[in-house]
């Protein structure tokens, strides 16, 4: 959600801005721009349309320079238009003397507006970024690195930001709170961006700048300051971040690339798991985990429904109580802390707004135990917890998550037996029987995969519906819960999911024979239970979709459509039917031609709250 990329060099950094739109496109936008200082004065080039045309547009004008800065934007404050785009310029003239990008929401933007139109300001978009700018260009001093210092003061809300100035060439201005933002730092020339993959090809060596940071970039010059105003230095590591975007190969789009690959990044997740150690979640989690008595689970989104599976593991195997919290509300009410949880975060992208508000909300109110499940191991919240399991899921471009759902799930069980082991609840040989499942992991989810072509004749039908149903129980309600809003992220068809045994309390007055009902159904202790919620569907004339195991005896007959997945694969089950929720959601947004891995509205990466 929102990128930045900015430059101060001696040779054209067009192409590395362009380039680190291009790898910052992932995580959602709706406009794109380019500012540059061009002789004395600053131009721009923006676009509501893809990076790819911001560059053919800027490779026409011949726009070039060596400082300037560059932004993906995913509409908060404004509509996806054109003046709505970064850079933001003031004054908004021909004559503008600060260009500025910004990630993240400016809460007292009203405020600032009200004031600032009257000192004179015309605003020419609806955006809270606009305002940053005027305010700098009213504040500035003739020298930028300490009027952004001054400005930011006036700032309420969450901002990364990155400004240049005509008065002063070769010098851009970054500021962070709440947002993240990296330093680059090359031999004569120095970077800054929303996180590392954006220079990666670029330079390795990156400094993560810290809250309230700002950061006065030059040819030959980094030089930090903390909130306070005081120099700092922070420290400079060596990042081997992606160094190209990834290829599809045989594949049409990133995401169903992304699900087939599930196969062997749930392997490289595993990988060196030889038995059941805490050290596997860093130095010091045996002690942690011998003193907890509870788990606080703290995520958004797809990483929220990992969490609810896990908790079902965790209080069945370990029988320690968990609560889990969709992060952007727990903030936000009175809840009842205890010092001996373990808060467990869960994120992709590590940057996640809301779950690192929440878990610094945790430990404001004394718990202290944190650990992360990330796929991003330089993230702020691997930086931010004491504990971290990183899972391998790699770069995953399409926004739908998918490879970083199961391997998060099996980040989790992993988490799940560790935590049984401490706590005295795992025998040798039921820790041999579930390392062995785990290992069959790959190959039993190439068998899912195989049944794509079935799967994609029941895609045909749901492209023409504009509503389905997604019934789980027990530990697949939460699988249930993904599979539908896998379905309405990309394909736009409304689905909502219930636990099997709640359809007559509400949702079977939608059934009818336009309302498709996905059925998980596992050959599990809940199984008979399961069949008579699918024969109050059929009582109503309601077509149902059965993904079943096995074993599981269920058969197609009028309206009941069955898929068999190859075997039943007991608390590991739920990483195995997901996939194959995922295929569906897949075809049928293929059907329905939507734009599967850029869907309308949605960002990868959710830096705003």
């Amino acid at each position: 959600m929102c990128g930045i990329v900015g430059a101060v060099a001696q040779r054209n950094i067009t192409p590395i801005l362009l380039e680190g739109l291009k790898r910052l496109e992932y995580r959602g936008y709706d406009s794109c721009g380019v500012a540059l200082h061009v002789d004395g004065k600053l131009q721009r080039s923006r676009s509501t349309s893809r990076v790819a045309d911001l560059e053919q547009q800027m490779r026409e004008t011949g726009l070039e320079g060596f400082t300037g800065i560059a932004h993906t934007r995913w509409a908060t404050h404004g509509a996806p238009a054109t003046h709505n785009a970064h850079p933001h310029f003031s004054p908004s003239t021909e004559q503008a003397r600060i260009g500025l990008v910004h990630n993240g929401i400016i809460e007292n933007h009203d405020e600032l507006r009200a004031e600032l139109s009257a000192l004179g300001y015309v605003f020419q978009s609806q955006t809270d970024t606009e305002v940053i700018a005027h305010l700098v260009d009213h504040m500035y001093n003739g020298d930028l690195f300490d009027t952004v210092q001054q400005a930011v003061k006036r700032l309420h809300g969450a901002y990364a930001i990155a400004v240049f100035s005509r008065e002063e060439p070769h010098r851009v201005v970054a500021a962070r709170q709440g947002s993240p933002l990296i330093v680059g730092l090359g031999k004569g020339e120095n970077f800054v961006a929303s996180d590392a993959m954006a220079l990666a090809g670029t330079t390795d060596q990156i400094i993560y700048l810290e809250e309230g940071d700002v950061v006065d970039l030059q040819l030959n010059r980094v030089w930090i300051v903390d909130v306070d105003g005081k120099p700092v230095e922070r420290e400079v590591k060596t990042v081997h971040a992606h160094t190209g975007a990834a290829e599809l190969g045989p594949y049409r789009h990133y995401m169903q690339k992304e699900i087939f690959e599930q196969p062997r990044v749930i392997g490289d997740t595993l990988e060196g798991v030889t038995g059941i150690m805490p050290e596997l979640f860093g130095d010091g989690a045996y002690a942690v985990f011998k003193q907890i008595d509870r788990v606080l689970i703290l995520a958004c989104g797809t990483s929220y429904y990992s969490g609810l599976t896990a908790k079902y593991w965790i209080e069945s195997v370990a029988k320690i109580p968990v609560n889990v919290e969709i992060a952007s509300e727990y903030r936000y009410r009175d809840s009842v802390p205890h010092p001996n949880t373990l808060v467990v975060t869960i994120s992709q992208s590590g940057e996640t707004a809301d779950t690192l508000a929440a878990l610094k909300h945790a430990r404001s109110l004394g718990m202290e135990h944190t650990l992360t499940i990330c796929n991003v191991s330089t993230s702020a919240m691997v930086r931010e917890c004491k504990l971290s399991y990183i899972t391998r899921a790699g770069v995953e471009v399409g926004v739908a998550s998918t490879k970083a759902f199961t391997t998060q799930l099996a980040a989790l069980f992993l988490l799940t037996l560790t935590l049984a082991q401490v706590n005295g609840r795992l025998t040798e040989e039921e820790e041999a029987a579930h390392l062995k499942a785990m290992r069959h992991l790959p190959v039993a989810i190439a068998a899912v995969l195989a049944l794509e072509p079935q799967i994609i004749a029941w895609a045909d039908d749901f492209a023409r519906k504009e509503n389905a149903l997604f019934l789980g129980r027990g530990m697949h309600y939460p699988i249930a819960l993904e599979g539908a809003l896998k379905l309405k992220e990309i394909s736009y068809i409304h689905a909502e999911a219930y636990p099997a045994g709640e359809l007559k309390h509400g949702p079977l007055a939608l059934v009818t024979e336009e309302m498709p009902v996905v059925t998980i159904a596992p050959n599990d202790s809940l199984i008979e239970k399961l069949k008579s919620n699918m024969q109050e569907v059929r009582a109503r004339g309601g077509q149902l979709y059965v993904f079943a195991d096995v074993d599981s005896r269920i058969t197609s007959g009028e309206g009941v459509h069955v898929i068999r997945l190859p075997e039943h694969y007991g608390l590991l089950s739920p990483i195995l039917h997901v996939v194959s929720l995922q295929l569906l959601a897949y075809h049928s947004a293929l059907a329905r031609g939507t734009d599967v891995d850029k869907p309308r509205n949605l960002a990868k990466s959710v830096t705003v709250e």
